[in-house]
């Protein structure tokens, strides 16, 4: 879905996250980023990816990443969201979708026999330069981290 490639350089974000806390992707230069974009706030497939980057945040954190993830819900939705699990990472309330839009993540889904737009669940792992070091199209919920890991370790 993505029109973004690996080696490219990530498009900047300028957001704030579920706190109203200024996050802008350049200011992690030097780190690494997995920006996660998920369709929406405490559904299933959502809470179980959300629930593996909770889990497995400190261990990612030890390697160096930082965790952001987006969708197009309310600042209000994902603080709900967020304290509900325990999630101790940012969270972007894209509601303009310009985040969404910047990463090509917004697009045709079929769901049940229906066709209709929305954010496609992609992971993108940015490098300590600002470039896209690995893009996961197909993302295991249950799994995200170790998807991550088994590339990143």
């Amino acid at each position: 879905m993505t029109h973004l490639k690996e080696g490219d350089k990530a498009p900047d974000i300028n957001a704030e996250d579920q706190h109203g806390n200024a996050i802008k992707l350049s200011d992690f230069k030097g780190k690494k980023v997995v920006l996660y974009f998920y369709p929406k706030d405490d559904t299933p497939g959502c809470t179980a990816e959300a629930c593996n980057f909770r889990d497995n945040y400190q261990t990612l954190k030890d390697k160096g990443f930082e965790l952001i993830g987006v969708s197009a819900d309310t600042a209000q939705k994902h603080q709900k969201f967020a304290n509900k699990y325990e999630l101790p990472f940012a969270l972007i309330p894209d509601t303009e979708k310009e985040v969404i839009q910047a990463y090509g993540v917004w697009g045709l889904k079929k769901f049940m026999g229906r066709e209709y737009d929305g954010i496609h669940r992609e992971t993108f792992v940015i490098d300590e330069e600002g470039k896209i070091a690995k893009i996961y199209l197909k993302v295991k919920t249950k799994e995200a981290t170790e998807q991550i890991l088994a590339d990143f370790s």
